[in-house]
């Protein structure tokens, strides 16, 4: 029992990803705030699904568009050093935020404004940030930290989305925009106390002609890396669209509130804790366990479109929690332990781009769908979505496995 406990904790032997985890934990607290809190804005000044997918798609379409770049730019500086820019924006842009709607000067347009901007900083910020993670612990500890990391996310999916509702129920929701803006604040603390010789600093790449072809042309070439990007690709476009579903699922299947949609969000984090905790101290998996996963994910999200009530889908949503961190975790892992060192932000950024990226396609899709049909329809679409994933990952795989190169070590 000991040594599980030690195994499934491990990486908190190093401090500096001690620092992060914290810090991360709080500001990522702050973020399911602000997400609560803003589908709930737009829904009240549109009254509109269509409306939510896209203001989700203006904050993600700069992630399509650019994120091959933001990838570039991870490879070429320090990490660190870009983290204290985007973090910072991060935290301002939810203050504006925060104050125009306390201030009662909001507008649809706004939001969109103010959405997009977000969506430019995480260009660079999320390969950032996911890269930075191997540099904190090293390749022995990767997937055990990349594995906290997820399950760090889904603590801060329960925290957040219960403050949300209470203050929407008390005292509304520009409180929320301001809660987050200062929850960046731990971030910012986090970085400057690490110690830098502690990190595994991987040197920066020299700028050069067609590194971004570079690093298609290394992806497509390596069927693990290809087949894990395609079925985030095809499942980040369609299953991933959580925060368009769920409030429209909320309100106009189960006929509730903001409290509810906050319960389904917290039951849904609440599974991938425990996702997390199973995973966290096991091995690397082989890459066939990635399309096991992402089978299952799609079946849970199938069986979701079809709960009656709300406990049922409670129960639904915690298993899903459950394949959801699993699937992001091994996908995770898989890409940063595969690929060379001097890939890794142009890989991590397609991941990103798969991930994130696709919301502006998905988003929209998905709000349309559930507005002129039934948000069960926009679930079932995203379940089978998944199943097309697992089975195009599964031909490109063919039973081959994750090998760890002497060059991903470093």
């Amino acid at each position: 029992m000991k040594n599980t406990v030690k195994n499934t904790f491990a990486s908190f032997q190093i401090r500096n990803f001690r620092l992060y985890f914290f810090g991360q934990g709080l500001s990522l607290s702050g973020t399911w705030v602000q997400t609560i809190a803003l589908t709930w804005l737009i829904l009240q000044l549109t009254h509109s699904g269509t409306q939510l997918g896209l203001v989700l798609a203006a904050q993600f379409l700069p992630m399509l568009i650019f994120g091959v770049w933001g990838g570039v730019i991870t490879d070429r500086f320090n990490k660190r050093h870009i983290l204290y820019i985007t973090q910072t924006i991060q935290g301002v842009l939810a203050l504006i935020l925060g104050l125009l709607v306390l201030t009662h000067h909001i507008h649809v347009w706004m939001v969109y404004v103010l959405a997009t901007s977000l969506g430019c900083t995480q260009v660079v910020d999320n390969p950032t940030r996911q890269t930075f993670v191997i540099e904190m612990v090293g390749s022995n500890y990767l997937k055990n930290a990349v594995t906290l990391n997820s399950m760090m996310v889904n603590v801060a999916r329960i925290i957040g989305p219960s403050i949300a509702g209470i203050l929407i129920a008390t005292v509304g929701i520009g409180e929320c925009f301001l809660i987050n803006a200062a929850s960046f604040v731990a971030v910012l603390i986090a970085l400057v106390l690490m110690r830098a010789n502690e990190l595994h600093t991987i040197r920066p790449v020299s700028k050069q002609k067609g590194q971004i072809k570079d690093g298609l042309f290394y992806i497509w070439e390596n069927p693990i890396l290809r087949a894990t990007l395609v079925m985030m690709f095809i499942i980040g476009t369609f299953a991933y669209e959580f925060p368009v579903i769920l409030p429209l699922f909320a309100t106009r299947t189960l006929h509730g509130n903001a409290a509810t949609y906050s319960a389904m969000t917290a039951a849904m984090g609440i599974g991938a804790v425990v996702g997390g905790l199973y995973t966290a101290g096991r091995g690397v998996p082989v890459a066939s366990t990635l399309v096991k996963v992402a089978l299952a994910f799609g079946v849970a999200i199938i069986l979701m479109a079809f709960m009656p009530d709300l406990f049922a889908t409670l129960l639904t949503l915690v298993a899903l929690g459950v394949l959801s961190v699993l699937f992001i975790t091994f996908g995770n892992t898989t890409l940063q332990l595969t690929s060379q060192p001097h890939m890794r932000g142009r890989v991590m950024s397609l991941w990103s781009i798969a991930f994130l990226g696709t919301t502006p396609i998905g988003g929209p899709i998905i709000g349309f769908l559930a507005d002129h049909t039934n948000p069960r329809v926009g679930l079932a679409i995203g379940g089978f979505s998944a199943l097309i994933g697992a089975a195009i990952g599964a031909l490109i795989i063919r039973g081959r496995v994750v090998s760890l190169p002497n060059s991903a070590q470093g």
